[in-house]
């Protein structure tokens, strides 16, 4: 039955206390504010409310500054309609002296995600891309500052209208942003109880599977699925598995993606050899990519296909060469709080915490022994891929086998029917 929109209002009302709970966990867990320090918040004006709320628990917390930077989609979508493609090939100077300076004197960067999934439909997907590739080649101390350990960064969701719509359609606006938040808070782990301690209990559940996966050093892992998937994806001899928190350079521990489900590593970049088929559609620049696949040979897409979107695929595989080889593979049971509350989010945030995914595009340094003190150049040279992009896509079938094959060949059980082999 429909929700009135008094009732819609009631439901929001009582969402206050975990909504300004949500507010706090990012800004002290995720993006994990000292004393003092800058932080710069990334929001939709759409949702001005959340995002003051945020600002207030920044100084609440000791933040010595925020910068707020605030986004607007329908503005994008008239500049991406009216701007030739030259326009976004350069980050004007003073967007990168914003964002190079603020990464240079240490700041923290809070991302909070709101998007319609179907912003940008119907424009040029070169377009949006070469804007990302762009902000990630020429705003450079910005980028290495997340990618190096060197600045704190945390994504987290917030709803708008025409993306809580999309996840929850034949419903008013009112019940569907009701819905969302509910969904997003939950989780989050900011519905009930103290989100914070919620958080400590969560990330104390990685340490399992960290442990094991980390102490058995597989060569390469083996995933089959009855979708046709079947690939063999092969891993640096001084690969690191990570999950849950993260701590800078400096020794600073914070949580990069709330929520976040996940135990990852970056696979050798010329290794993968198979073929792979998405399980979950990929929202990109506000295109929706749908039923999709690559085929890999020695670690690079050599071919693929989709039943929606193959264009923005392949303005993703454009971007450069290291767009077409693998960056990250993560593992995720369908036994979590995402899979089972059966939302699909449309947002690569929440879905690929549903989901085991890949990701084409740059490589974490963090996941290879002494990684975050080499250069670039490097770490390429051990298999760490590089590149001015990072697309995770999800693969994780209900049926998904995962086979970890050791150094000297033994085969170890690590997925079976898309959950840990080792959890009975």
């Amino acid at each position: 039955m429909a929700m009135t929109k008094q009732e819609c209002a009631d439901r929001m009302a009582h969402l206050q206390d975990a909504i300004v709970a949500y507010a706090k966990l990012l800004v002290e867990d995720g993006a994990a504010i000292t004393p003092g320090q800058e932080l710069v918040v990334q929001c939709p004006v759409e949702a001005y409310e959340f995002g003051r709320l945020v600002v207030e628990q920044a100084y609440a917390a000791g933040a010595g500054h925020v910068t707020m930077i605030w986004g607007d989609e329908p503005l994008a979508r008239q500049e991406y309609l009216n701007c030739p493609i030259s326009y976004f090939e350069t980050v004007p100077s003073w967007k990168r002296e914003q964002l190079n300076s603020l990464a240079e004197k240490g700041a923290a960067f809070l991302f909070i995600d709101g998007a319609d999934p179907m912003a940008l439909a119907g424009i040029d997907p070169a377009k949006p891309a070469a804007a990302s590739r762009a902000r990630n080649a020429q705003c450079k101390s910005f980028r290495d500052g997340m990618d190096f350990g060197r600045n704190v960064w945390c994504i987290g969701g917030v709803p708008v209208k025409a993306w809580a719509t999309t996840v929850f359609p034949g419903v008013s606006e009112d019940e569907a942003m009701v819905k969302l938040w509910e969904a997003i808070l939950t989780v989050s782990r900011s519905i009930e109880g103290d989100p914070h301690k919620n958080w400590e209990e969560h990330n104390a559940c990685f340490a399992k599977n960290l442990e094991l996966l980390n102490r058995y050093k597989f060569d390469a892992l083996r995933y089959t699925s009855s979708n046709g998937t079947n690939f063999t994806l092969g891993l640096t001899k001084k690969h690191i598995w990570e999950g849950g928190a993260a701590t800078t350079v400096s020794g600073t521990r914070f949580f990069p993606n709330i929520p976040t489900e996940e135990v990852f590593t970056t696979p050798d970049r010329m290794r993968t050899n198979g073929k792979v088929f998405s399980a979950l559609p990929l929202v990109r620049n506000g295109a929706t990519i749908r039923d999709f696949w690559f085929e890999f040979k020695d670690g690079r897409v050599v071919d693929y296909g989709a039943a929606e979107g193959k264009d923005v695929l392949a303005s993703i595989l454009d971007t450069d060469e290291g767009a077409k080889y693998l960056g990250e593979c993560a593992l995720i049971s369908k036994f979590t709080p995402i899979r089972q509350s059966g939302v699909l989010f449309y947002n690569t945030l929440y879905d690929e915490n549903a989901s085991c995914h890949l990701a084409i595009g740059t490589g974490f340094p963090e996941c290879y022994e002494g990684g975050l003190d080499m250069t670039p150049e490097e770490l390429l040279e051990v298999g760490i891929n590089k590149s001015h992009t990072h697309v995770d896509f999800m693969i994780g079938s209900d049926d998904l086998t995962i086979t970890g094959i050791t150094a000297n060949g033994e085969e170890v059980p690590v997925f079976i029917n898309g959950t840990w082999a080792w959890n009975d």
